[in-house]
C-alpha cells in the first residue's frame, strides 16, 4: 500500500479532516465575538467621523460614506459653468447637511424631497485634483462629518475613453 492510501485509510487521519474545518469556522466566530466592539447608539451632541469608501477615490461619479445605520451617496451631477453640482442622499431623514470644498467656506445644501433624504448644492468648480471635499450632516441631534477627495466627481471608465477615441476618429 502507498503512503497515501494508508493515510487515507487511517480512521483519525479522517476524523481529523473532517472535524479541522468545522472548528477552524467556530473559531472565526469565537474570536470575532470576543473581540468586536458592540455597536453603540448615536448621543445626541456628538460628532461622529464618517468611514469614506474606496468608490471616493476613483472616477466613479458618487461617493459612499458610512458610519453605522448612517448611510450616504454623494452623486455628482457634473461640471457646468465652473460650477460643480453634487447630490446627497440618505437612507435616513436629516436635520441639516453643510458642503464644501477645502479652500471655500461651508454651504448649506437645500433639501430637493419632503422625507429630507435628498439634498443637493452647487458649488464653484475645483481647481486642482488634490481638493478635498468636506460634508457635514446632522440627524437626531447628532453631528457626522467627513473629508474626501474630489476625484469621485468626474465618472470615466475605460469604455468612455475607448468611445471618446472612437468617435473621435
Amino acid at each position: 500500500m502507498s503512503t497515501v492510501t494508508r493515510l487515507l485509510t487511517n480512521k483519525h487521519v479522517v476524523i481529523a479532516m473532517l472535524v479541522a474545518p468545522v472548528l477552524a469556522v467556530i473559531a472565526y466566530f469565537a474570536v470575532d465575538a470576543s473581540v468586536s466592539e458592540p455597536p453603540k447608539a448615536a448621543q445626541p451632541g456628538q460628532s461622529y467621523p464618517l468611514a469614506v469608501r474606496s468608490n471616493c477615490r476613483y472616477t466613479s461619479g458618487f461617493c459612499q460614506l458610512e458610519n453605522g445605520d448612517m448611510k450616504l451617496k454623494l452623486e455628482s451631477q457634473g461640471v457646468e459653468d465652473s460650477r460643480l453640482t453634487l447630490r446627497l442622499v440618505s437612507e435616513l431623514p436629516l436635520e441639516g447637511a453643510q458642503i464644501s470644498l477645502a479652500e471655500t467656506s461651508p454651504q448649506a445644501m437645500q433639501v430637493t424631497d419632503s422625507h429630507g433624504t435628498v439634498w443637493q448644492v452647487s458649488l464653484p468648480a475645483p481647481t486642482s485634483d488634490e481638493a478635498q471635499i468636506r460634508l457635514a450632516v446632522s440627524m437626531e441631534g447628532s453631528r457626522y462629518f467627513a473629508e474626501t477627495p474630489v476625484t469621485f466627481i468626474e465618472h470615466k471608465t475605460f469604455y468612455t475613453e475607448h468611445q471618446k477615441m472612437q468617435d473621435a476618429s
